[in-house]
């Protein structure tokens, strides 16, 4: 539809192809896990909201922000980057061992949280058999200093591909940690609280998304978390096979889930605006 807000991204973007994968929701678990490795980080969720009761409605609402930034139209993008500044600006956590209080939203914080999503989406599609190339890769990185933007980061001060990503990495290194926080986090996703009935679901279908997740982490990961992982082969064989199955449900069906972005999307843009991976590289 010709004048139509394509939205921060639009559908030239990699952003825009890729965020429809169903491999986004491992990718999402996985950042969870990166993320809670940080004792700081991990105590500002921690400390502030009942992560135990409400852990699927924060990670439902990552999916909403991350949809509206991708999907949305720019209003839409702003607005949501809007109240996560404010909600933000209001936190703060303390430190058990020193007594010091923080804000949440240091831009040190705020970096590692964005930076273990996108290494994470970035990932866990890649090694599950969504072709990027290399380049497309860096663009991907380089697009994500927009949503960065919005979270309150000064988009000069973060990483625009993937060797300033992995620099970034090693230089924060030291800084983590699987503290009490984290093996909380842990014990949550390998057992989320769930209705007695469905009980064996949660340990035949999430047991395995939340172990897929953890085992798609760096080796360090595993190291600070004290739990092995399969054979990195073996990993990478269990991803591309649950790629592919998850790949072969129909995007329309997939789709219709709540809030529809792509759907809303399409409609807003016309059918072009469809994603789709073979539109990469054109």
């Amino acid at each position: 539809m010709t004048g139509a807000d394509p939205g921060l991204f639009g559908p030239n973007s990699v952003t825009w192809q890729t965020h429809g994968d169903p491999m986004m929701w491992i990718a999402g678990v996985r950042a969870l896990y990166l993320q809670a490795l940080h004792p700081r980080a991990v105590r500002g969720v921690l400390q502030n909201s009942d992560f135990r009761r409400d852990a699927w409605g924060r990670l439902l609402r990552t999916a909403n922000f991350v949809g509206t930034t991708t999907y949305g139209t720019t209003e839409a993008a702003e607005r949501a980057g809007a109240r996560v500044r404010k909600i933000h600006s209001m936190l703060s956590a303390t430190d058990p061992d020193t007594g010091e209080r923080y804000r949440v939203d240091e831009p040190g914080l705020l970096l590692w949280v964005h930076c273990a999503e996108i290494d994470s989406y970035l990932h866990v599609l890649r090694r599950s058999g969504f072709r990027l190339t290399d380049a497309e890769a860096d663009r991907y990185i380089d697009e994500h200093r927009q949503s960065a933007r919005l979270v309150d980061l000064d988009p000069a001060a973060v990483p625009a591909d993937r060797a300033e990503l992995a620099e970034y990495f090693e230089k924060v290194r030291p800084d983590l940690a699987a503290g009490p926080e984290a093996r909380e986090v842990d014990d949550f996703l390998l057992r989320p609280p769930t209705h007695p009935l469905l009980i064996p679901a949660r340990e035949v279908l999430w047991r395995r998304v939340a172990q897929l997740a953890y085992a798609s982490l760096p080796p360090y990961a595993h190291e600070l978390y004290g739990r092995p992982a399969p054979a990195p082969a073996t990993v990478t064989r269990q991803l591309r096979l649950t790629g592919l199955l998850l790949r072969r449900v129909p995007a329309r069906l997939r789709w219709q889930l709540p809030p529809k972005h792509i759907l809303r999307a399409m409609a807003r843009l016309g059918p072009h605006a469809r994603p789709a991976p073979y539109k990469l590289g054109r």
